[in-house]
């Protein structure tokens, strides 16, 4: 694997309950994944320069502006866009399908199944919510009905992968659905861009969102991308300097930007687009292969945990438990093992309930683990050790 991808940190160690120091072993990566040595490098080599974004004449601000540029044109092709895709910075993915909820045209009817993170199943104004499905035909039959009785525009709003269980949905399936009904489909991508190739053009969606804190570039940089006639078409999601062209002397009296820079008011965040740019020129860069096979083997090394599609599907390296007091584990594993895991309801409530995870996130949910680039086996061996050592039920 590249250096650009080492993970900055992968020697931090913690001090246990015991007093020994030990190596820490990070398996919370669906919640935020650490920074690897591609966006850690963009960032020095860039702050001697920094300055405004299409705004000055002087050396910082042009070097600034070029950075930015390129970095959306990195994004761009990361994300597989076709001509005339627009490529958005915004602060993460839930800001990003805010900004397309925000988008849409007057009458569209949104279709969203209730698996969903929170960050897809909120911002949608009256969405259809479809259960859960049972496996991918399922999926594909639901979103068939839904958008036979869809009049007007319709968008079906669906995550590439799990950040509960860790399965990649039927994208493909779902998106030749969407079209021959004349819809659209959003992807949120927030868990599946860090683990597998994303592509407009290849899937042919028709927008993608992704978060940079996920993506190895923990900067606060997020991306919506795709067609751009809904979002040149709408009221401008952030109003200030860059969104317009033009502003008269009355109220009012504005032209709007079309573009990127009609949605992205007020000074852009550099720092985070070209650490994120620079994470997805690394992968685009990087062995994917070899990256998903050893990706693969970690995940044979996890008893499965529990699943929406009956473990059918392949899936990403997020894998989550039903077990009694999850927080407590959780708690046992950092303080004792230095371990980091999640526990909780993940920001998915009813499909985490469904799965056997009901309560609060203090004393109920599930127990998720999640790895990615630097995760190796020791760590999922330490793991599984630890698990043993505190008696876990219904994992091992």
């Amino acid at each position: 694997m590249s250096d650009r991808l080492d993970v900055v940190g992968a020697d931090l160690t913690v001090t246990l309950t015991s007093g020994e120091q030990r190596r820490f072993t990070h398996l919370d990566y669906a919640a935020s994944a650490p920074c690897v040595r591609a966006a850690a490098d963009a960032v020095r080599d860039l702050l001697p320069h920094y300055g405004s974004v299409h705004r000055g004449a002087g050396l910082r601000s042009q070097r600034s502006t070029l950075e930015y540029e390129q970095a959306r044109d990195i994004v761009a092709e990361f994300a597989g866009a076709r001509d005339g895709d627009t490529v958005i910075f915004t602060r993460n993915t839930t800001d990003s399908l805010n900004l397309l909820a925000r988008a849409l045209p007057e009458g569209t009817t949104t279709i969203v199944f209730d698996g969903e993170h929170h960050a897809n199943l909120l911002p949608w104004p009256t969405p259809v919510r479809l259960p859960a499905p049972a496996d991918p035909e399922d999926a594909i039959q639901s979103a068939r009905s839904a958008f036979a009785s869809v009049r007007g525009p319709g968008l079906l709003a669906v995550t590439g992968a799990s950040n509960v269980t860790g399965e990649i949905w039927p994208l493909r399936e779902l998106i030749e659905v969407a079209h021959s009904y004349g819809g659209r489909v959003l992807i949120d991508a927030a868990q599946l861009a860090p683990h597998r190739p994303i592509s407009l053009s290849d899937t042919g969606a028709d927008y993608v969102a992704f978060s940079g804190h996920k993506l190895y570039a923990p900067f606060g940089a997020g991306v919506l991308a795709g067609r751009g006639d809904w979002l040149n078409a709408a009221e401008p999601y952030l109003r200030g300097g860059g969104a317009s062209t033009s502003v008269g002397d009355q109220a009012g009296d504005v032209v709007w930007a079309t573009g990127p820079a009609r949605h992205e008011g007020g000074t852009p965040n550099l720092i985070g687009a070209v650490a994120l740019a620079a994470v997805c020129d690394a992968l685009l860069h990087a062995d994917r292969a070899s990256l998903d096979e050893h990706e693969r083997s970690l995940l044979a090394a996890l008893p499965e945990g529990v699943t929406l599609f009956g473990g059918k599907q392949p899936r990403v390296g997020i894998v989550s438990y039903a077990v009694p007091d999850p927080a407590a584990v959780a708690d046992r594993l950092a303080r004792e093992h230095g371990i980091g895991v999640r526990a909780g309801m993940f920001c998915a409530h009813p499909l985490v309930r469904r799965l056997g995870g009901g309560g609060d996130c203090g004393t109920g949910g599930l127990l998720r683990v999640s790895f990615g680039l630097g995760s190796t086996h020791d760590d999922i061996d330490r793991l599984l050790r630890a698990f043993d050592e505190l008696g876990v039920r219904g994992i091992l």
